[in-house]
């Protein structure tokens, strides 16, 4: 198979890559990139390095050429432009995903994207007030992206794997479900982010639908 990998070079981007090398040793893996340069060298000769804008219609049809399965481990920051640059990127991803007749997208969300089957939940509730105050462009963003892949990509095989306040711990256990659930809880290792999307690769158990991954 043939991987495209966005946001490769964040820390969860850098351990998705990690984990996919090792699951599919001989399969192809592309990363395109902003800033390629912030990618481990260790990792430079084992990936099909592609620098480019999210935005960039033309790079991303080239990128995207061949390619079996997009994985996405973007998320918005701090501080970032208020005109939802990462919406407006999955846009174009999704137009040459049609183009080229690829189904698959597997990409990083937050519970700001609401889910139909979350319930009620008070610290869920606390957290995204707190983004929504602290970093609207950021919350605005996030949300922008669920529409659009839900909307854009209503064709697409897809999955939002959202995700809770990350950590650093090693463990790769994951609890999937919904806000409100009363199973999953509030934090996540990055690890176990990574270890849950290339399982889901294979497994399609969560194909058009938006689990929240919590530590197991």
């Amino acid at each position: 198979m043939r991987f495209l990998v966005l946001g490769g070079t964040g820390p969860c981007g850098i351990l998705l890559i990690r984990r996919l090398l090792s699951r599919y040793p001989s399969d192809t893996v592309i990363v395109y990139a902003r800033n390629p340069q912030k990618l481990p060298p260790s990792l430079n000769e084992k990936l099909v390095i592609i620098k480019g804008e999210l935005t960039d219609k033309e790079g991303i049809e080239r990128a995207l050429d061949g390619v079996d399965v997009i994985l996405s481990a973007l998320g918005p920051a701090f501080g970032q432009p208020t005109d939802t640059p990462l919406a407006k990127g999955y846009k174009v991803v999704i137009e040459a995903m049609e183009k080229w007749g690829i189904k698959r997208l597997i990409a990083l969300g937050t519970t700001s994207i609401v889910d139909p089957a979350d319930r009620s939940s008070l610290a869920y509730s606390c957290m995204i007030n707190v983004v929504k105050a602290g970093a609207r462009s950021a919350y605005e963003d996030i949300v922008a992206v669920g529409n659009v892949i839900r909307d854009r990509g209503r064709e697409l095989d897809w999955t939002i794997v959202r995700v809770p306040i990350l950590t650093n711990s090693d463990d790769t256990k994951v609890t999937a479900g919904y806000v409100g659930d009363g199973k999953v809880g509030t934090t996540l290792p990055r690890k176990a982010f990574a270890a849950f999307v290339v399982e889901e690769i294979q497994q399609r158990k969560w194909v058009k639908k938006a689990p929240l991954i919590t530590a197991g």
